[in-house]
């Protein structure tokens, strides 16, 4: 699985950050394409319901998942993501070239959640057990 990035102690109500897959450093994007990106993501990490042209909601890959829109001198981001009770799960981070999202980074995102889901829903079970 992923790495998980704890939420900042100065405010236990931020909800943390789980990586199933992509990061964001420079290069390949910029410092200030880092920056917005991160900006974004401390929005999602507070609560902050965001929407077009910062976000758009992305039903196709599932309930509570969207893309943040980063733009970045010459490249359009992709930070896919999925706001659990618990956490903001980052399934993929691409640079878009065209105007749909290719199929393929729906289907490993709706891949990654599975995983994650069912290794969640096992532990819960390995738990519930001792």
């Amino acid at each position: 699985m992923g790495k998980t990035l704890a939420a900042e102690q100065d405010d236990p109500r931020r909800k943390p950050l789980a990586w199933l897959h992509g990061e964001i450093k420079s290069p390949p994007f910029t410092p200030e394409g880092r920056q917005e990106a991160g900006m974004l993501l401390r929005l999602l990490q507070e609560g902050e319901r965001l929407s077009m042209p910062q976000a758009e909601r992305l039903p196709d890959v599932g309930a509570r998942c969207g893309a943040l829109r980063v733009r970045d001198a010459e490249h359009n981001w992709r930070i896919m993501y999925r706001i659990d009770s618990d956490a903001i799960l980052i399934t993929d981070v691409y640079s878009k070239t065209t105007r749909k999202i290719p199929t393929k980074v729906i289907q490993q995102s709706k891949r990654r959640l599975a995983h994650y889901d069912a290794t969640v829903r096992a532990a819960r079970k390995n738990q519930s057990r001792d």
